[in-house]
């Protein structure tokens, strides 16, 4: 499964990149997280619970962020299992300056699932990457912007 997209972010490019790397603003904006804790350079366990369709359950999960360049580029690299199954997937952020206070955010994924979860179909399972990653990217930039008028 892969896909892509882009947005405007309401920041200008090294605001976004540092409020992107920052895990406490991580885990208020992924879906279902329920714990964020770096345990290395960069890496980070995660417990997340996804309540949508036959996805439903709970995940641990691995998220490494590689390749930075500072203030434009970094790739993620996701490992999670449950009972639901399992997911491996690999996400590219690039940012580009849109202005002095906005941002324009492009991403790209690769993903592989495995379990009762890869049984679903990937048109179901393409809807609710596009949907977890939508909600996260909202909440990213309604994030920001309380960020922005509070400084």
């Amino acid at each position: 499964m892969e896909g892509k997209g882009n947005m405007v972010l309401e920041a200008g490019v090294n605001r976004a990149y540092e409020v992107l790397l920052d895990p406490d603003v991580l885990e208020k904006c992924i879906m279902g997280c329920k714990k964020l804790v770096l345990v290395d350079d960069n890496k980070y366990e995660a417990e997340l619970s996804i309540g949508i369709a036959a996805i439903k359950g709970n995940y641990s999960s691995t998220i490494e962020i590689l390749d930075l360049e500072e203030p434009r580029h970094y790739k993620l690299a996701v490992k999670g299992e449950g009972a639901p199954g399992t997911v491996e997937a690999v996400g590219i952020v690039d940012l580009t300056p849109d202005g002095d206070r906005s941002t324009l955010l492009n991403y790209s994924y690769e993903a592989e699932v495995g379990g009762k979860v890869a049984m679903v179909g990937q048109r179901m399972l393409g809807g609710v990457a596009k949907l977890v990653i939508q909600d996260f990217f909202k909440k990213l930039g309604k994030e920001l912007k309380r960020m922005e008028q509070s400084a």
